[in-house]
């Protein structure tokens, strides 16, 4: 699955188009490789996120292409 899809359906962003733009601009990381919105990611990857008030680290759990929203959570687990 896509970075971009993965934080939308994950719901750590609200908007594809948000987390796309984030990719673009070099806010996004995935084992300690900046990449681009089209990045594949699976279970076990760990993704750092560059917001303007601090990094946000997380650890892929499970990829799904679709999820409730009470089921988003366990998707990943947060490092920092």
């Amino acid at each position: 699955m896509r970075i971009d899809k993965f934080l939308k359906t994950a719901r750590i962003i609200k908007r594809r188009t948000v987390a796309n733009e984030m990719c673009d601009a070099g806010r996004v990381e995935v084992n300690g490789k900046v990449v681009k919105a089209s990045c594949e990611v699976v279970a076990g990857d760990c993704v750092t996120l560059h917001f303007g008030s601090g990094d946000v680290k997380f650890r892929i759990n499970a990829v799904k292409e679709v999820v409730r929203k009470d089921e988003a959570g366990d998707l990943y687990e947060q490092l920092s």
